[in-house]
């Protein structure tokens, strides 16, 4: 007799972003797997998966957010672990993409640890990397693997529109670098938004000033955005020159929020009105407690292309 075989699937989560785990495994009405992740007392992590995952499909949500280093090594171990239980397929859902800003050499001798990363990644055992809003989207051409990068627009897009409600021709839509302008032209189409650029110029690491704009945001409201804020230096000279430059007001919006340093309290003391981010990092307590910021959730986005790839359907339509 030929019995038909059903593929099994499974959700496990690390420990550096377990909230957005948890509102995964809802969105598809599945919980997440048991799995032992702990500490020694030298910093050394034990995984140990508490579930049978032998010819199962595995997804392994864990973004390599701060401590960095930890969570990757947690990541990789995790997957260690998976391979060595001989799971069929083990994807890697990584919300945020620990050192993606170092994707090319910029000075002699420096590494490129994004493709290093890549390289640790797939030497663990990784079948598939899923992620939001790359840095750098040639990080994708790292790897020997599919690599799915989704884009969180649609979810900003959205509550922009719903809470802001902006009216044709009062808004519009900043990049605050040369890069960003893609990024921005995109949530200017949809918001019916003109483009406006900001001159930087970069005086030393986290640290950038800037000069000029390119574009009109006289009495408009003026949407800058980004796919990550750090330190939020970038983000608050950009948004004095906008309010300089005659903007009514400033808001902020970025996939990423790593709000690292001084972050919080620059945001804070800002002329910004509001910084949306969403939660592929969790946001400290600090940061919880800025009445400034707010986190929109991308689960929705990640259940639907983990739903999408373990049935076999497209995921393109993730990405527009």
């Amino acid at each position: 007799m030929t019995m038909k075989r059903v593929r099994d699937w499974i959700i496990l989560s690390g420990t550096s972003n377990a909230p957005l785990a948890h509102k995964i495994g809802e969105k598809l009405e599945k919980p997440i797997g048991k799995a032992d992740i702990r500490r020694f007392s030298d910093g050394e992590i034990f995984v140990e998966i508490k579930e049978n995952v032998r010819g199962r499909d595995v997804y392994i949500i864990q973004s390599t957010c701060t401590p960095v280093n930890d969570s990757l090594m947690e990541l990789l171990i995790l997957i260690d672990a998976l391979k060595r239980a001989s799971a069929k397929d083990i994807n890697a859902v990584i919300p945020y993409y620990g050192y993606s800003r170092q994707d090319r050499k910029v000075n002699p001798r420096t590494p490129i640890s994004a493709k290093l990363t890549a390289d640790l990644l797939t030497a663990a055992g990784a079948t598939r990397v899923v992620s939001v809003d790359l840095h750098a989207g040639q990080i994708q051409g790292f790897f020997n693997i599919p690599f799915d990068n989704l884009f969180s627009m649609p979810v900003i897009y959205q509550h922009i529109e719903k809470t802001i409600k902006p009216s044709a021709g009062e808004m519009v839509v900043v990049s605050p670098d040369a890069g960003g302008v893609e990024r921005a032209r995109n949530l200017a189409k949809r918001l019916d938004a003109t483009v406006a650029i900001i001159d930087k110029r970069r005086i030393g690491p986290n640290v950038a000033k800037a000069m000029n704009i390119i574009g009109d945001v006289k009495d408009r409201t003026a949407i800058i955005i980004d796919d990550m804020i750090d330190t939020a230096g970038t983000l608050t000279e950009a948004a004095n020159a906008v309010m300089d430059f005659g903007a009514k007001r400033v808001i902020a919006a970025a996939t990423h929020g790593v709000l690292s340093g001084p972050a919080v309290a620059r945001i804070q003391d800002s002329r910004i009105e509001k910084v949306i981010v969403t939660d592929t990092i969790p946001l400290s307590e600090n940061a919880k407690n800025c009445a400034k910021i707010e986190q929109l959730t991308v689960a929705p986005l990640l259940a639907e292309a983990i739903f999408r790839i373990h049935h076999y359907d497209s995921v393109s339509s993730l990405f527009t």
